[in-house]
């Protein structure tokens, strides 16, 4: 996110989550940048998609208009407020521009019904958090982690913020979709010890219809990034009925023994799992994967189990059911 006159660079943060563990080696601070260039049918963090700042609602959290009413006072455009009432319970707030930016509702709320996705932060603010768990990373091999949303729509400050990183001795790791130009990549990456990113399918047109856009620039970065001499994790998210087919994760493996070579750590095979549905309530959106109902725990845990045995004995690629294993 570029600088106002005389402001230092801020960025959109949606969240910020310590001692992490999964994503990247160690003990991690993990750090969700806001906005995404792909709307993944089974997206789990719809707060993170849209790059402004953005307020989702609680109903059950409200007191009422009637006991409470601080949001409504609060707002400086009065009458003209988005924060409106049906019937006594908060809908859905639709910022506008003249309001964007504001948040007087969701800080005058005492009982956190409304909710700010999206708050901007400087680098020297993160670097404060950052460094406050220095002590972590440095017992357990640990650093930090640049997630999304998508790393890329705030490659700018993100490069800065890796930079900041590396030169105080602290690992980095960056999650990113690669669906973005080549330059951002290579502007972000220089300053990157490990990246993780997804293949989500092989066919370009079925991925497209998965996530609104086509797989040929994420798979030639994911190309770029192996010359770059990045060590990477990559992961397919499996949900079944979509990208579970043996013959797309057979396409998958071989594109990575063919392209990756020694650069790739691991290849995941994750569960999907229907995560974060109230989020999109508190949106007002509806769950883009609507009532479909995933297989039972065993169903998918021996599906994984299978994929991974398959791809070991035919590709002879490093791979695992789930992300919990160690990294090499």
């Amino acid at each position: 996110m570029a600088a106002q006159q005389n402001q230092p660079p801020r960025a959109y943060i949606t969240d910020i989550q310590r001692y992490t563990i999964h994503d990247g080696p160690g003990i991690r601070t993990e750090i969700f940048f806001k906005g995404c260039t792909l709307r993944c049918k089974w997206c789990s963090n719809p707060e993170t998609i849209k790059p402004g700042q953005q307020l989702g609602v609680y109903p059950k959290k409200c007191i009422s208009p009637e006991k409470c009413g601080l949001c409504l006072t609060a707002c400086p455009l009065g009458g003209q407020t988005p924060v409106r009432f049906s019937e006594g319970v908060l809908q859905p707030i639709a910022m506008r521009s003249e309001c964007a930016g504001c948040l007087a509702c969701a800080d005058a709320c005492p009982a956190e019904a409304i909710a700010v996705w999206g708050r901007e932060m400087t680098l020297e603010e993160l670097m404060e958090v950052i460094l406050a768990d220095r002590g972590f990373y440095e017992k357990s091999g640990g650093g930090v982690t640049l997630n999304g949303g998508e790393v890329m729509v705030q490659w700018q400050f993100a490069a800065e913020l890796a930079r900041a990183c590396n030169e105080k001795g602290i690992n980095v790791c960056v999650e990113t979709a690669m669906n973005c130009a080549p330059e951002h990549i290579k502007a972000v990456l220089q300053w990157a010890d490990y990246v993780i990113t997804d293949i989500k399918h092989m066919d370009s047109e079925v991925h497209r219809e998965l996530t609104g856009g086509g797989n040929e620039l994420i798979l030639q970065n994911i190309k770029m990034t192996a010359e770059m001499g990045k060590r990477m994790v990559v992961r397919t998210p499996v949900v079944a009925g979509f990208n579970n087919s043996p013959d797309n994760i057979r396409a998958t493996a071989a594109f990575l023994r063919d392209n990756l070579g020694s650069q790739l750590i691991q290849y995941q095979l994750l569960p999907y799992r229907k995560m974060g549905t109230e989020k999109y309530d508190t949106l007002g959106q509806p769950y883009p994967m609507g009532d479909y109902v995933p297989p039972e725990r065993a169903a998918w845990e021996k599906d994984l189990l299978t994929l991974r045995d398959m791809v070991e004995r035919e590709y002879s690629i490093p791979v695992a059911a789930g992300s919990g294993q160690k990294w090499n």
